[in-house]
């Protein structure tokens, strides 16, 4: 499979959560994403980044800040072919697709296991029950940052894993089958 053929592929599967991707598929395409945000950042730094200089007696501080529009954009377009090839390539190594959204599952997780506990404990004041459930919350929350930081790696490994020979659950081996 070629680079162009990645692109044209995974663009003509925008929708398709089904079937199996082939490691050059996915990593072709995560290729392109990359160039075209690359480019877009410059695009956006060039065109859409405004400066501002402060200076006050002896301190002159410059900052320049920028929306982002045309990275937006790219990140809009590309968004649900990434995920969809993301979840093909899931597939095509004997794995749910949605193992794919697992680390953003794990933070929407632990962002609602913090304000939980934050809110229990907020609900005694000046008694011992607050001290429990805000060193309850931290004894859930250190565990789920160590998750937090392991899983994108293990997200990373299941995609770079050789394709499961023959038909699996989700479909015929991407090498075997004629594009």
């Amino acid at each position: 499979m070629t680079f162009s053929d990645a692109i044209r592929i995974c663009f003509s599967k925008f929708f398709t959560f089904s079937g199996r991707a082939s490691r050059p598929e996915y990593w072709f395409f995560f290729l392109f994403i990359v160039i075209w945000n690359i480019i877009a950042g410059i695009i956006d730094w060039q065109f859409f980044t405004q400066v501002s200089v402060t200076q006050t007696d002896e301190i002159k501080s410059v900052a320049a800040t920028s929306r982002q529009p045309v990275q937006s954009i790219v990140g809009l377009i590309v968004f649900i072919p990434h995920l969809a090839v993301a979840f093909r390539r899931m597939h095509d190594t004997g794995r749910s697709g949605l193992y794919a959204l697992l680390p953003i599952l794990l933070i929407v997780g632990a962002f609602a296991v913090l304000i939980f506990g934050i809110g229990i404990a907020s609900q005694f004041h000046g008694g011992t029950l607050d001290i429990l459930f805000t060193r309850a919350t931290l004894l859930i929350v250190i565990p789920t940052l160590l998750v937090l930081a392991v899983s994108p790696l293990l997200v990373l490994w299941w995609l770079t894993r050789p394709s499961q020979p023959d038909t699996n659950q989700y479909g015929p081996n991407p090498h075997e089958v004629a594009q």
